[in-house]
């Protein structure tokens, strides 16, 4: 083919694509004056019309539109039907090049004649494609074969057509931006190639039918993950030639002959599906062009699937092979963390942090198969979708209509990640031309799974890196690391962290296990646990900050500084009834669960409820834990009280005095997904619910019964983005087990910032360089008149508040600097704010914030000024009667008494065995935090060798009383507590 013929086809395609361009734009322009149906018989006439012209010019020109055409006749999922019933004739059924073509080739590849080889050759081919014609023939030993050739001049004119291609998609890329298919065309640029040499699809052919295990023999009872299909043998090839054993089969889209031999559809496209998830997931390897013309239906039951055409295939690494798998099962699962993490893996990258947009856009990959005339409306509500998420964008990035049109949300598309998406697409189009009712979920899920778990199965004794490589600190941590590999070896652990610090100093920080049952990824000291309960002890030191900075009194009407709680009966609200778990608010906000669980992700929503709501009994009166309601009564009294943002005060109170940034968070924000460790469930501990009786202590809506029903769906529930990033103070806390760790250990020295963290740990804690920026703030009632800052208006573009900002040496020490004491001495500033040493239990309220600044510049390295704080938090001497006596519960914190009624400590634990608490009495401090939700089975016995070996109380919580039945029931029930 010469140069000139070149230039006429690009020409013709050029002029063809313009011309199909202005009649769509120019019907789209008219639409907007016309009546609906009017409007659909128009544009079902323009379909037909230019449906037709690319077929004429596709069979007139051949090569690589051919190979388009095929594509897009697969597509009856978002096609319009013209364009399938015009472009599925190209099949198979292109006019065929002339025999003696067919002949010269043959005999110039394998140096013979087709006399010479063949007892007996077709000349009529069976199938004419793009690149090459296939004919029956019968070798010299009488084996039946198919032979396929290819056309001449045929790699010049797909290369040629490659750039011609290349060229109309940047067209259509600058004028209609939405429609950006750059990826793809740079993609199939790279592979294309290798379809035109023959030996490479042989290789290829026999690697897929020795992964997929294929025989002629059928297996009724064949694993799970073996999949049946044919493929056929190569028997011989060349650069342009092919041959392969023959198989007899009907073609995919001779519906008429699949019906007679009694072939079910379903299960034919089922299997194909099977064997492209095991090419994809478990091996790695897979053929990049699954079109109906390249599959056939065995004459004989059980009618198994053919496979054909192996030219285009693709590798992918196992990194990339694991990225896939966890993609697909974070859609199955809803879990938008595992979701971003594996775009992070295989190099995705979005230029915006919208994770619901992201899941959704991934799942229509994965959604469930449909017939064409549904897909048609399917394809209809995405459009519509897509201009709602377009008017988001436009609103959260106040760009003009022409800027968010061109506007590409996404950075960098892997190449991987588009023959993937190709191949998924048509399969989906199979499907819909076949109509059959695929379910990705369950059909490709076994696969996926297989992928990770065949590493996350690899427990402490399969794998030498299962606890992270960090030193030891101590004898009694090297003795919890075989604990730890004895409870992994058991499946009682998936990921776990553990941290303790004895007299100040850390003797434990040990990371142990992988992030999530799908994310293999090994768990590291600043990985991020969701925590549940555990946080309700964050809450409480906070209101005991602004209680310590007189901006709050426990024995203070929660209606004097929050006007609006003062409603339906709960005026003689206090503080300490709240932190006590006596408001009579226990069932607060409980009808979430049936109403909208996604309700507790809208903060100021659950504010508002919380202020309406009515006690059902006296405050004071009964201790019932508040086990969703404490949050939001906390998070309201902090936010009123202070005037300024829920985690605005966290930074200010602990955060940044205990030098513990980016590992410790009440609603997490963009950046840190990363890090994040995935939630799920211990089915067979959970299952000795059953045995537990009532327990008086529990409010009704959480007693035993209802959370064996609650607790199957909280993981899916709290793995999703937006319920993570919500502030949920009773529930949501994300943090590692150094930052909880070292939260229990000031508080056990009264509020003093221990020494650094061990150097030991790396990354450094306190080194992440995620900071909060807080877009608004509340003016409490008490504060009227008092005009306060406000805090970065600029970020309400950053998401939930949070902005990126880079982190450098010198801030890793918060601008501390270093005494002889070995204690950290904080630069003063807003965190390190005047507080009041008044702790006494009548309703007067502290002095005032400015008036105890010298005091609190003077205890710089304390984020607690009140020398009687351990009496604060517990309730007891002059806060006793804050408290319910004998409660569980002191002021926030659960108490830990002595044999003889003292109390010792304090802490509180997490639905599922995250836990940290401190012994004051022997200055001990410890943190657990896991990802595989318990009864508290591996916690309990963590706790109970820590405590043995360092021979300081056991707290009751983690007790067993021993091996009967009863006593089984109360060791159990623990835990539910928290």
């Amino acid at each position: 083919m010469g140069w000139g013929n070149i230039y006429r086809r690009r020409a013709k395609v050029f002029t063809l694509a313009m011309i199909i361009y202005i009649d769509y734009k120019a019907l789209q322009k008219r639409e907007k004056f016309m009546k609906k149906p009017k409007s659909d018989a128009l544009w079902k006439k323009a379909h037909e019309r230019n449906a037709k012209r690319v077929f004429n010019l596709m069979v007139e020109l051949e090569g690589l539109w051919v190979k388009l055409g095929q594509y897009m006749s697969s597509r009856a999922d978002v096609l319009p039907s013209a364009f399938i019933s015009n472009l599925k004739q190209l099949q198979d059924s292109l006019p065929p090049r002339p025999f003696e073509e067919v002949c010269h080739t043959i005999e110039k590849e394998l140096g013979k004649s087709t006399k010479e080889i063949f007892l007996d050759f077709d000349e009529n081919p069976l199938a004419t494609a793009s690149i090459a014609q296939v004919h029956r023939a019968t070798l010299i030993d009488g084996q039946k074969v198919v032979v396929k050739v290819q056309h001449e001049d045929i790699k010049k004119i797909i290369l040629e057509d490659l750039k011609d291609a290349k060229s109309i998609v940047d067209w259509i890329a600058w004028a209609e931006p939405q429609y950006n298919f750059s990826p793809m065309i740079d993609e199939w640029c790279k592979e294309a190639p290798q379809e035109l040499d023959f030996n490479h699809e042989a290789e290829n052919t026999r690697t897929v039918s020795r992964n997929l295990g294929c025989t002629s023999k059928y297996d009724s009872n064949k694993p799970i993950n073996q999949v049946d299909v044919l493929i056929p043998e190569v028997i011989q090839s060349t650069e342009k030639v092919l041959i392969l054993e023959y198989m007899d089969g009907i073609r995919l889209n001779d519906f008429e002959s699949l019906e007679a031999c009694g072939a079910n559809n379903q299960k034919i496209v089922e299997e194909i599906t099977r064997a492209f998830a095991h090419q994809i997931y478990v091996d790695g390897f897979f053929n990049g062009d699954p079109h109906p013309g390249n599959f056939l239906v065995s004459k004989e039951p059980p009618h198994r699937p053919i496979l054909l055409d192996f030219g285009l295939t693709k590798r992918i690494s196992s990194s990339m092979k694991q990225s896939l798998a966890k993609m697909f099962l974070a859609t199955a699962e809803g879990d938008h963390v595992a979701l971003l993490s594996s775009f992070s893996e295989m190099g995705l990258k979005l230029r915006l942090d919208f994770p619901e947009q992201a899941m959704d856009f991934i799942s229509v990959f994965f959604r469930t198969s449909t017939s064409a005339s549904e897909a048609a409306e399917y394809a209809k509500s995405l459009g519509e979708q897509r201009a709602r998420n377009m008017k988001v964008l436009q609103e959260k990035m106040n760009l003009s209509q022409k800027e968010v049109k061109r506007f590409n949300p996404i950075d960098a598309f892997p190449g991987d990640m588009v023959i993937f998406s190709r191949v998924i697409g048509l399969l989906r189009g199979l499907s819909t031309t076949l109509d059959a009712r695929i379910v990705y979920h369950d059909v490709m899920r076994p696969f996926a799974e297989s992928v990770l778990q065949e590493k996350i199965a690899k427990g402490p004794s399969d794998n030498a890196q299962w606890i992270n490589d960090t030193p030891v600190h101590s004898d009694v941590e090297a003795k919890l690391r075989q604990i730890l590999v004895e409870l992994g070896n058991d499946d009682k652990i998936l990921g776990i962290q553990v941290c303790a610090y004895k007299d100040g100093e850390v003797i434990i920080d040990t990371a142990a296990g992988v992030l999530g049952r799908y994310d293999p990824r090994p768990v590291q000291p600043d990985s991020l646990f969701p925590v549940f309960s555990v946080t309700k002890g964050i809450a409480a030191g906070m209101l005991h900050w602004l209680v310590d900075n007189g901006k709050l009194n426990l024995n203070e009407n929660i209606a004097n500084i929050w006007p609006e709680f003062g409603t339906n009966g709960k005026n003689l609200i206090k503080v300490h009834h709240v932190l006590n778990h006596t408001s009579g608010l226990q069932n607060a906000l409980a009808n979430l669960r049936e109403e909208n669980p996604l309700l507790m992700a809208d903060w100021d929503e659950c504010l508002k409820r919380i202020a309406m709501s009515a006690p059902e009994t006296e405050p004071g009166q009964e201790q019932l834990y508040h086990y969703l309601s404490f949050g939001w009564l906390c998070g309201g009294i902090i936010e009123h009280a202070s005037g300024k943002k829920f985690q605005e005060i966290l930074e200010e109170a602990i955060v940044r005095p205990l030098n513990i940034e980016g590992e410790l968070y009440v609603g997490i924000p963009p950046g840190v997904e990363s890090r994040l460790a995935s939630l799920t469930l211990d089915k067979d501990d959970f299952s000795k619910l059953s045995k537990i009786a009532s327990r008086p202590e529990l409010p009704s809506t959480f007693q035993p019964e209802n959370i064996s029903q609650l607790v199957t769906a909280v993981p899916a529930l709290f793995n999703m983005l937006n319920v993570r990033r919500a502030i949920i103070p009773a529930a949501n806390g994300h943090c590692s087990a150094r930052a909880l760790a070292r939260y229990y250990a000031a508080l056990v020295d009264g509020g003093l910032v221990p020494p650094p963290h061990s150097s030991l740990s790396m990354p450094p804690l306190g080194t992440h360089p995620h900071i909060p920026k807080f877009p608004s703030e509340i003016t409490s009632k008490k504060q009227k008149g008092k005009k306060i800052k406000a805090a970065g208006s600029a970020s309400k573009k950053k998401g939930n508040g949070y902005e990126l900002k880079m982190n450098h040496s010198k801030d890793f020490k918060d601008g501390g600097e270093s005494n002889s004491d070995g204690y950290t001495r904080l630069a003063n500033d807003s965190a390190g704010g005047g507080g009041s040493s008044s702790s006494s239990s009548d309703a007067s309220p502290p002095k005032g914030f400015a008036a105890s600044e010298n005091s609190r510049q003077n205890n710089a390295n304390k984020i607690f000024n009140n020398p009687r704080i351990h009496d604060e938090f517990m309730g007891v001497g002059e806060y006793r009667n804050l408290v319910l006596p004998n409660g569980k519960f002191g002021l926030g914190f659960r108490r830990f008494s002595s044999s003889d009624g003292s109390f010792y400590g304090f802490g509180h634990s997490g639905m599922g065995g995250s836990t940290g608490f401190c012994d004051i009495k022997n200055r001990f401090a410890i943190a657990v935090t896991l990802n595989k939700m318990s009864l508290g089975t591996a916690t309990r016995r963590i706790v109970q060798f820590v405590c043995s070996e360092l021979n300081v109380p056991l707290p009751d919580e983690f007790a067993v009383l021993s091996e009967t039945a009863p006593d089984e029931e109360l060791s159990i029930a623990r835990p539910l507590i928290n």
